[in-house]
């Protein structure tokens, strides 16, 4: 690995791909021996460092239309979270499914589990059947894993009845020197972005296409008014970007004066600071206050001079939805996923039906959709939102700050990238976008040179 690693590093990309694959390789993992370690533990106190593991991992065969990615970087997501500490379910569950379905998924169910979805890095095989990359490409990865073997996925992949998230219902995730993916979950890496920044959009960004942008989803439109939670966070902050990229109106709702603050550096002119503003939509575990929802949508209405929502940005779940109900507009479409703080909804049904509110489901994108959002990525007009990297062997670190919502934006993972800031290609069109990349970094890079002192792979 080591080999490989200063091969991409020095930007020879053919060499490291004329390199033997490893035997093995260091993943991110949890232990199948382990599910029970938090069963007297609340979830929300559940600590993923105790779960997550560093350990040397056997390189998985490669299939038909598979390939295998040297992984320069990779990135935190709330399934990461979920998978560490045992919630809702233990992964293996999905694993030992997975394994049944087909002789060569019989691979993904093994006693550990090597997690992560998002990935940058470079190809280093291919197997039959793959034409559209090579050994030697630059690479991101989407999460999606399909087999399209039936019927239901051909018009909309998500529905796909062996519809999988790669790293949280399969094996070989990015979280890892290596990653297995199919080579259909493979796009370019945008030129201007280093390894831990081309990393960070990945399943967030096209998440956010979909859920907001897409027919498939909201189909945002130009003057429309969004109320978006956890605007700053890693999913929210790509809605805000998609809000004022496609002409609309975003509302960000946050938990903190420096989340308002990014919000609003990020252009967003209408910031709810719910932490300030004192909101308990629960009276307690069991009731949820009216009064909170209305108190709520007049200071939406106050905001924007009397417009109410017409699309609500759904993702925290439980917490939330009762008042995501309320607020949207007569007529209005409330689209939902995730459900972080809980996945059952409480509403009241009268705002949605005599209102004739919608709510709409999306998980995840389709290929097309990633493709889409990664494209506007590369076009530097969606930019990542990467604050804070951790090296490999702090992923632990890196994934409780999510559980404990302590981060904003992406929270990045360095893996074969040996420091930050490789990886650069086209450094004119980087130049140009330099402060909107650097907009939730705690330490931004404050000039190109910064960049260039630590070598940038192309030389």
């Amino acid at each position: 690995m080591d080999e490989i690693r200063q091969a991409i590093v020095h930007g020879d990309y053919a060499a490291a791909a004329s390199l033997p694959v490893p035997e093995s390789y260091r993943a991110v993992t949890v232990h199948a021996d382990e599910t029970d370690m938090f069963e007297d533990t609340a979830p929300a106190d559940r600590d993923p460092r105790k779960s997550l593991h560093v350990d040397e991992v056997p390189t998985p065969e490669l299939g038909p239309g598979e390939a295998l990615v040297a992984v320069m970087a990779s990135a935190i997501n709330y399934n990461t979270v979920w998978t560490s500490i045992f919630e809702p379910i233990p992964t293996f569950t999905f694993l030992r499914r997975y394994g049944r379905s087909n002789p060569l998924a019989k691979r993904h169910d093994l006693p550990y589990h090597v997690v992560g979805s998002d990935l940058s890095g470079v190809v280093l095989r291919t197997g039959p059947g793959v034409h559209a990359w090579r050994p030697g490409d630059e690479v991101v990865a989407h999460c999606l894993s399909v087999e399209l073997e039936g019927p239901d996925g051909h018009n909309d992949a998500m529905l796909d009845s062996e519809q999988r998230i790669w790293g949280f219902e399969t094996n070989f995730g990015g979280l890892a020197e290596i990653a297995l993916v199919k080579a259909t979950q493979l796009m370019p890496k945008p030129v201007h972005l280093t390894w831990e920044e081309a990393a960070s959009p990945g399943l967030v960004n096209s998440t956010a296409y979909r859920q907001l942008v897409s027919r498939n989803g909201a189909d945002l439109k130009q003057g429309d008014t969004v109320l978006i939670w956890g605007a700053s966070g890693g999913l929210g902050s790509y809605a805000t970007q998609y809000a004022l990229n496609g002409g609309a109106i975003p509302v960000c709702v946050v938990s903190s004066p420096d989340k308002a603050e990014v919000c609003r550096a990020m252009g967003a002119e209408y910031v709810i600071d719910r932490s300030a503003d004192g909101y308990r939509f629960w009276k307690d575990d069991h009731t949820q206050d009216p009064k909170e929802w209305r108190r709520f949508g007049a200071r939406i209405r106050e905001l924007t001079g009397g417009d109410d929502p017409d699309i609500v940005f759904e993702h925290p779940g439980r917490e939330t939805f009762g008042a995501s109900v309320y607020v949207a507009r007569r007529g209005g479409t409330i689209v939902t996923c995730a459900s972080t703080s809980g996945y059952e909804h409480q509403f009241d049904n009268r705002y949605l039906w005599m209102n004739l509110k919608r709510v709409i489901g999306t998980h995840f994108a389709n290929y097309r959709e990633a493709w889409e959002a990664n494209r506007l990525v590369a076009k530097a007009q969606i930019h990542p939102t990467l604050s804070t990297t951790y090296p490999l062997e702090q992923t632990g670190h890196a994934v409780l700050d999510l559980h404990r919502n302590v981060h904003q934006g992406k929270v990045g993972v360095r893996v074969l990238a040996p420091a930050e800031g490789l990886g650069v290609r086209d450094h004119e069109l980087r130049e140009r976008h330099l402060k909107s990349i650097n907009r939730f970094r705690s330490t931004p890079w404050t000039s190109e040179s910064d960049l260039r002192s630590v070598g940038t792979g192309d030389q």
